[in-house]
């Protein structure tokens, strides 16, 4: 028996206990702050195994010291590349502005960085794994909420058509296509240039991700395969018609970009129930947020509930409850609501303008910007 356990049985404090559906970025990463909190944890994931695919999450440096906090700063700085020197440009390549990289790293003291996702989950696992008291359950679906009825403390973190949304939430809230779809993938070299690329409807995007390789990503208006993308950015500037050419279509992926509409009016309910992610305000790719807001997520929520104290009085499972809780929600969703669907309708304006139809004008005000 551990000495934490041995302080609750002889005070009569029995576990704090959480169940976390999702095991996604946001899900691993409030499983990880609420064992640093001292809560027992299950994570349930529908997926047998989970994803490992290698796209590469841009880190903003607000979502670093929310990786900080949560104990896995080192692993990420270990494997994560920075981003810098990226230009907005036209097909033809020339550059209308700078990415705004170097303001972000002046003012915060250290540079966007990006990471290839397997390092990132294989980070959040490996600490979950270190602080013992939580368990991943693959191949579990959440078909009955009410079943949990026994946790303190039951996270939505599994995604944009979320389970534990629609049953504590309802279905005013709901996934709603935006008409793009979007093609990513990773090229075996390293392009060099980096940034992205706006035409007429279409844009293309280049990161590094680690060395020898390169991550970028494409939206194409009604294309629906590999050789359609390729025509598509064939007369565009190099580096780009070499990287389509030399990635391999069966590891390319495809996904129909969708946003959470209309916006939730509360990321809480009942008092014990808090999403986290794209469940809450899920959003287009186009501000490279999605990782960052899931992280920050986790990290205020899980903050948020440890200063909610221990649980009463030992009685049946879940009868003492958390009376801190409630409160400890409504500070979450008082704290993160507002700037994450600030992000999400900023990202969502930013996909009209990228994709606009007529680009004159656009890139015209784009060249006003810094260079």
């Amino acid at each position: 028996m551990s000495a934490e356990t041995g302080n609750k049985a002889e005070t009569g404090i029995k576990a704090r206990t959480a169940v976390v559906v999702g095991a996604g970025v946001g899900g691993l990463a409030t499983a990880v702050g609420l064992r640093r909190a001292g809560w027992e944890v299950t994570v349930l994931e529908r997926r047998t195994a989970l994803e490992r695919y290698g796209t590469a999450f841009g880190i903003h440096p607000t979502a670093q010291t929310a990786l900080d906090r949560l104990g896995l700063g080192e692993a990420l700085r270990a494997r994560a590349v920075p981003y810098r020197d990226a230009r907005i440009r036209r097909p033809d390549g020339k550059a209308l502005a700078a990415l705004p990289l170097e303001r972000i790293e002046r003012k915060a003291g250290r540079p966007e960085l990006l990471i290839s996702r397997p390092y990132l989950i294989d980070a959040l696992l490996a600490e979950l794994d270190r602080l013992g008291g939580a368990r991943i359950a693959y191949g579990q679906r959440l078909t009955d909420p009410g079943a949990l009825a026994a946790a303190d403390l039951l996270v939505g973190a599994d995604g944009i058509n979320s389970v534990v949304r629609t049953a504590h939430f309802g279905r005013g809230s709901g996934p709603r296509p935006i008409g793009t779809v979007a093609w990513i993938g990773i090229a075996g070299f390293e392009t060099g240039l980096y940034g992205e690329t706006w035409g007429e409807g279409r844009f293309f995007g280049m990161t590094p991700v680690e060395p020898g390789r390169t991550n970028w990503y494409a939206t194409v208006p009604r294309a629906t395969t590999a050789r359609e993308v390729r025509d598509a950015f064939a007369d565009w500037h190099d580096p780009i018609p070499r990287v389509l050419t030399e990635t391999d279509p069966a590891t390319w992926i495809r996904y129909e970009m969708r946003h959470l509409y209309p916006a939730l009016p509360t990321f809480v309910a009942g008092g014990r129930v808090a999403l986290v992610g794209d469940a809450a305000h899920a959003m287009t790719p186009n501000l490279g947020q999605g990782a960052c807001t899931a992280l920050l997520d986790a990290e205020a929520l899980t903050r948020a509930v440890a200063a909610a104290g221990p649980t009463g009085p030992t009685g049946p499972t879940g009868s003492a409850g958390l009376p801190g809780l409630p409160g400890a929600l409504r500070a979450y969703d008082s704290e993160r609501r507002r700037s994450a669907q600030r992000i999400a309708f900023g990202s969502r304006n930013l996909h009209r303008f990228v994709t606009a139809r007529r680009p004159a004008l656009r890139d015209a005000l784009v060249g006003l910007l810094p260079g």
